[in-house]
């Protein structure tokens, strides 16, 4: 393996990081959004449709000539995220009991 697709490799996963972050952002953000919101069904709809649009279309792009490798690192990011986010933005009773 060369240095070119090591690079490639890691921008993969970079970008996987990325998509994590937009995916999951602005589904907290949406979430954040529903008390004040007239048509709830609507904003989550909307929210779900443009976020999974947005992540599928880079996935597809990101996968490029059919390299699943660059594929899979990416889907390996965007579920690291998911996990670094789901811990920054966890109740904090929820992560005291658990040490507990």
């Amino acid at each position: 393996m060369n240095t070119n697709t090591m690079l490639i490799l890691v921008l993969m996963f970079a970008a996987g990081l990325a998509l994590g972050a937009f995916y999951f952002i602005s589904l907290w953000l949406t979430l954040e959004r529903l008390g004040e919101t007239q048509s709830r069904a609507r904003l989550l709809l909307t929210s779900f449709v443009v976020r999974l649009a947005v992540v599928l279309t880079a996935f597809y792009f990101l996968m490029k000539d059919g390299h699943w490798e660059r594929l899979a690192l990416a889907m390996i990011g965007f579920v690291i995220m998911r996990k670094i986010l789901t811990h920054h933005f966890a109740p904090q009773k929820t992560l005291e009991a658990v040490h507990e």
